[in-house]
């Protein structure tokens, strides 16, 4: 399937760096017909990437009018390559989905993506699974967010144990949220359901399997909803 972008050849004598190579290039050349950039940790060619090559990859999707998912997981990145490579993507037109999970990432991380989430025009979704933002990367996530098009963001498995969100920093479009996993307690129940009762709020679908609400937190909620 050409939009995915798998470049593998069938050949016995296949090179990972040149199949790598001609991934990248057509992402540079802004090839119509790659619309999905995707790759993982598990291959050598990515955990080979330099700062400076993550960097340059970064400023070719900003370039890029076509790319609409890209999805770098399992270890693809760390606080420092997801650094690198937001130093060059600062904004698209084109990117819809955005697939980060299993990394490791931190507050740190999330700080350098603001300037993409802030001009990503065309932004829909965010998966941020099995990763180390705790509370204080997820509420910064949120603020950088805040006038973002997004519709569906999922945090969940992120160690996030508290939730301060100014409502009016909520993403406009917000549909579904899902923060599974976490360690949110009765008090990230209090904020969500404030958030759950704003009168122009989008927010449709909330996932909080395996947290620490409580009957308490539950009854807040289903307070929320019914009010």
């Amino acid at each position: 399937d050409s939009s995915s972008g798998d470049d593998r050849s069938s050949d016995s004598s296949f090179d990972e760096d040149d199949y790598w190579l001609a991934k990248a290039l057509r992402v540079k050349e802004n090839d119509p017909e790659k619309t999905m950039l995707a790759e993982s940790g598990d291959d050598n060619y990515i955990r080979n990437i330099t700062d400076d090559g993550w960097e340059e990859l970064g400023r070719d999707i900003s370039n890029n009018t076509h790319l609409e998912t890209v999805a770098l997981c399992s270890g693809a990145l760390d606080d420092q390559k997801l650094s690198c490579f937001f130093r060059g993507l600062t904004e698209s037109s084109s990117i819809k989905n955005m697939h980060l999970y299993d990394n490791g990432i931190s507050v740190a991380a999330v700080r350098s993506m603001v300037p993409f989430l802030q001009n990503a025009a065309n932004f829909s979704s965010m998966y941020l699974v099995y990763n180390n933002l705790l509370s204080e990367g997820f509420n910064e996530l949120f603020r950088a967010l805040r006038n973002n098009p997004i519709e569906i963001l999922n945090c969940s498995y992120c160690g996030i144990c508290s939730i301060q969100i100014d409502i009016a920093s909520f993403p406009r479009n917000l549909t579904y949220l899902m923060l599974n996993g976490n360690k949110i307690s009765t008090d990230g129940c209090r904020v969500l359901a404030k958030l759950l009762q704003e009168e122009d709020s989008t927010l449709a679908h909330l996932q909080l399997r395996k947290n620490k609400i409580g009957d308490e937190g539950v009854a807040i909620l289903v307070d929320a909803l019914q009010n």
